[in-house]
């Protein structure tokens, strides 16, 4: 286990740290940073974001440590950037300020050491040194920093074990009681070995089986954890992330029933279109599992989770109806064939629980579901007639409900293959159809 002491990264490293303020430079918000850094001697990069560009990777976010104080120099940053552009969100009980803007964000932390009361407690924090602020962070690839301005501008220092830890493609914690103090780190192990294709070196493994089994994710709060989860299911690649969470043990501490199906979440995140929402997709399969106790109603014990983790009633709501309807849905998919009764059926379901359904049929056999599904997403979904309300007042139409049944009438025949495209035609087949 490597100590959490904080040593210099070397000539080597120095003029390697020259390039990464080239490289800083080119990112949104670069730039302007490094501007108001020619100015002072106190900001430098931090965490995933040098390591990222240490990597060869586009950072996310930039990380940058402070010595004053954050909002300050958010609000310098926000002058620099555009003030207009930009909202700047203070959290003064842990000196942080993050300042986003359409193209990007950078979050702030003032330099500080942490303590924590209890495993699971929010930690405590106070101004601390340099060394200080690395030594209080979760893996040490993310303990590098970059000096931005003053006279060690470009100079990287790191905790000891974390260049090499870089190289090798490791997660190493820095310290033996680092997921007893915050648990959450045993969820971002799982994000960072999803996102980065990184291994937990053995002691770290080791440390991180033998919290879970000693149960400290119960001493977090839902809120904390939910967060976490979140944020594992916006990686480019939730699947993954989901798939170390469960390898670790992480998601049977959340909730033993939930379970990845791999194959079937792989299918349906393929079949969602652009204006879905792959993390609630991948959200709803994990919630499966809880929809098949016959006995039991499954509606309470999904919103009970979904609650215990804070997820927004928006979030709880298309994920839960999505895990809730796909199964029923895909067994109604199974039954039509024309695209009209295929909208019938989809009615106002989310994108989500199309394409769950449309998984389940082809993993259940039954690849018209998947096909129809598929092409709903697609194509089906998009179909809208050229004419409207108005054309059939004008056609002598009466108003009220008849109206809407003549269109309705038409979308269908559109759908099926039955009216041609064109104004001519659809409001030909709407002042013929039997209503």
């Amino acid at each position: 286990m490597s100590g959490s002491g904080s040593g210099s990264g070397g000539d080597g490293h120095a003029q390697g740290g020259e390039g990464l303020l080239a490289a800083l430079s080119a990112r949104p918000g670069g730039p302007e940073l490094l501007g108001l850094a020619a100015t002072r001697a106190d900001l430098a990069l931090v965490g995933g974001a040098t390591r990222d560009l240490l990597l060869g990777r586009e950072p996310r976010e930039l990380d940058v440590a402070v010595e004053g104080a954050a909002d300050a120099l958010a609000e310098q940053l926000a002058e620099r950037i555009g003030r207009e552009r930009c909202t700047i969100t203070v959290h003064g009980r842990f000196g942080t300020a993050l300042l986003s803007w359409p193209d990007g964000r950078i979050d702030i932390a003032e330099r500080r050491a942490e303590s924590y009361a209890a495993p699971g407690a929010l930690p405590e924090v106070r101004a601390g040194s340099p060394e200080q602020d690395l030594a209080r962070r979760d893996f040490t690839v993310n303990a590098i920093a970059l000096a931005l301005g003053g006279p060690e501008r470009g100079r990287l220092q790191a905790v000891p074990g974390a260049f090499e830890d870089l190289a090798a493609g490791r997660l190493r914690v820095l310290h033996e009681r680092s997921f007893v103090e915050d648990p959450t780190r045993l969820l971002r192990l799982a994000r960072y070995q999803a996102r980065l294709g990184f291994t937990p070196e053995p002691d770290t493994a080791a440390l991180a089986a033998s919290a879970l089994a000693e149960g400290v994710l119960a001493s977090v709060s839902g809120a904390r954890v939910g967060a976490e989860l979140r944020l594992a299911l916006a990686e480019a690649e939730p699947l993954a992330a989901l798939g170390a969470l469960a390898a670790l043990g992480v998601l049977a501490a959340i909730d033993p029933r939930m379970r990845v199906d791999a194959q079937l979440t792989r299918r349906a995140l393929s079949a969602l279109p652009r204006d879905g929402r792959p993390d609630l997709l991948a959200l709803a399969a994990l919630l499966l599992p809880l929809t098949e106790d016959p006995g039991h109603d499954p509606e309470p014990a999904i919103f009970e989770l979904l609650d215990r983790l804070e997820f927004t009633a928006g979030q709880r709501e298309r994920a839960s109806r999505s895990a809730l309807l796909a199964p029923a849905l895909a067994l109604e998919l199974a039954l039509v064939r024309s695209p009209s009764a295929v909208r019938d059926a989809v009615a106002s379901a989310p994108l989500e629980t199309v394409a769950l359904a449309g998984a389940l049929g082809a993993e259940q056999g039954q690849p018209h579901v998947w096909e129809a599904a598929g092409s709903w997403l697609a194509t089906w979904r998009h179909v809208r007639l050229s004419i409207t309300g108005e054309d059939l007042l004008a056609a002598g139409v009466p108003a009220g409900p008849e109206v809407g049944l003549r269109l309705a009438s038409a979308l269908r025949g559109r759908l099926d293959g039955e009216v041609a495209d064109g104004r001519e035609a659809e409001l030909r087949a709407a002042l013929e159809a039997t209503v």
